[in-house]
């Protein structure tokens, strides 16, 4: 970029119920997967934050874990990054599911917002509304809760509605520093972006009991030539649950439903890293993990 050039940066929190698209939107936005996604409630655990930088314009986007009533010390830390995630930013941006009625952890999130607060509505998954004058009925309906900014209807699985978001947002842009290297999508280490991607795909093949009570810590990660002479990465990482009965279930019958979800973290690792992978799973068991604040710290959920 020329020197010369005035640069501006924008921050914007991604605020919404679980399951709004929160994590699909900013996956979407800086055109990479960092985020884990699945149909799964409460995928997202800890703040996220993707960036983008366009010409002059540097915007930094933090997801945050969805809107749920708490139930464990887990799911306190969670939320409390909800709150601490809509403090001092440019934009903050409520991100809704169109095809479903407003909810009351929906209003209470609005409730917590301040008057002066740029607000944004995003109504996404409109490409799931038979009728589009259900659109209007939902943004009276949201309209009347708030006085929002601006009201931006897309759907992230379509691609539409992204760039007019972007125009929407770069108005809010203010001048000053960008605070990424320009080429930069994401501030979150390698090891945890590895471990997202291998649990993403344990939510998305677990029966709905096992996938909340999981984590994945990467233990080892390495590079070395293979026979052939091309790189290859050696991974090795541990899937926790939190009961025995559990751990059966994450193995299978004969090792199968490891192997399915090995098979499938190992496929897109290759494809984000661009590099072949000898991907090491392992299974190991902490009970009650998810209330107990020392391995919650350990795993990095804090």
């Amino acid at each position: 970029m020329d020197k010369n050039t005035t640069t501006k940066n924008a921050f914007i929190t991604i605020i919404g119920r679980a399951n709004a698209g929160k994590s699909s939107l900013l996956n979407a936005l800086v055109g990479e997967k960092i985020a884990a996604v699945s149909s799964k409630p409460q995928t997202t655990r800890t703040k996220i934050t993707g960036v983008l930088t366009k010409g002059e314009t540097q915007f930094v986007f933090i997801d945050t874990p969805g809107m749920h009533k708490a139930v464990n010390k887990l799911s306190e830390h969670m939320l409390k990054a909800v709150s601490e995630s809509v403090a001092d930013v440019d934009i903050i941006m409520l991100v809704c599911d169109c095809t479903k009625k407003l909810s009351q952890p929906e209003l209470n999130l609005v409730a917590s917002l301040r008057k002066n607060d740029k607000v944004i509505l995003v109504l996404n998954k409109t490409d799931l509304l038979p009728d589009k004058n259900e659109l209007i009925a939902k943004l009276a309906e949201y309209s009347s809760i708030y006085d929002f900014t601006e009201v931006v209807p897309i759907s992230v699985t379509q691609g539409e509605g992204l760039d007019t978001l972007i125009e929407c947002i770069s108005k809010y842009a203010a001048e000053g520093p960008h605070f990424f290297p320009d080429d930069k999508f994401t501030d979150q280490p390698e090891k945890v972006l590895m471990a997202e991607m291998i649990r993403e795909k344990a939510l998305n093949d677990l029966n709905e009991e096992v996938p909340h009570g999981i984590a994945v810590t990467i233990e080892t990660v390495s590079e070395r030539d293979a026979k052939d002479g091309d790189p290859i990465l050696d991974i090795t990482a541990t899937i926790y649950c939190e009961k025995e009965s559990h751990k059966g279930i994450l193995i299978g019958k004969g090792g199968s439903m490891l192997r399915k979800i090995g098979s499938e973290a190992r496929q897109e690792l290759e494809d984000f890293f661009r590099i072949r992978v000898n991907l090491q799973c392992w299974v190991k068991v902490k009970e009650g993990w998810r209330n107990r604040e020392g391995i919650i710290k350990n795993f990095g959920l804090d």
